[in-house]
């Protein structure tokens, strides 16, 4: 059975064109919805709840379903296994022909392959940043400046607690920062990986 999915924001005021061409498409059943992408759409979890072996789950257009590919990739895995497929009336997507699978499939090795490329250049990106003085992460709580003060204090006989109160910082900060004056090493603590970790247990 054809099963369409109609859906316009809040903002607007109709779902008229769309659901013209899903008649003319043949759509036996529509579910139409008012409400923005972001929010919930409960009309499209009981269309989808719905759909059983053999149905077609046909759209206008691709937004009308999904943010973006990678939610279109995913709520189309769902779907296959219901044994569902997806129709786009005016995008080249249609899981129910064997052709229009591979096809779908493909804008599935596109969208990994967008995301790589766009991980590989924010990467370079801050390599570059680095390489010109940018520094990542949170702002130190207190700079190399202080370092010095902190060693006086510390061969005075202050306690951490009293120096990192004249200092502002925990005493954990201070400490660390008297230890990286001295040059003493930090410890590194190495994790192990998850599935070892989930196996053990």
């Amino acid at each position: 059975m054809l099963v369409g999915y109609a859906r316009v924001s809040t903002k607007e005021q109709e779902t008229r064109l769309q659901l013209d061409a899903l008649r003319r498409a043949g759509v036996d059943l529509v579910f139409e919805e008012k409400a923005s992408a972001v929010g919930d759409r409960p009309v499209l979890r009981a269309c989808f709840e719905s759909l059983s072996r053999g149905d077609v789950l046909v759209f206008w257009k691709m937004d009308r379903i999904a943010r973006s590919l990678r939610d279109l990739l995913d709520f189309a895995e769902l779907l296959s296994k219901k044994g569902v497929s997806l129709r786009s009336l005016s995008e080249p997507i249609d899981t129910s022909t064997p052709v229009g699978e591979y096809l779908f499939h493909n804008l599935g090795a596109f969208a990994q392959l967008e995301r790589s490329l766009i991980r590989e250049r924010v990467f370079a990106g801050q390599v570059s940043a680095m390489r010109a003085g940018v520094r990542f992460g949170r702002p130190r709580l207190l700079q190399p400046d202080r370092y010095p003060l902190i060693t006086r204090m510390v061969d005075a006989g202050l306690s951490w607690s009293e120096i990192s109160r004249r200092v502002g910082v925990s005493r954990a900060t201070a400490r660390r920062a008297y230890e990286d004056s001295r040059g003493v090493p930090r410890r590194v603590y190495k994790s192990r990986p998850v599935f070892e970790a989930v196996n053990q247990m």
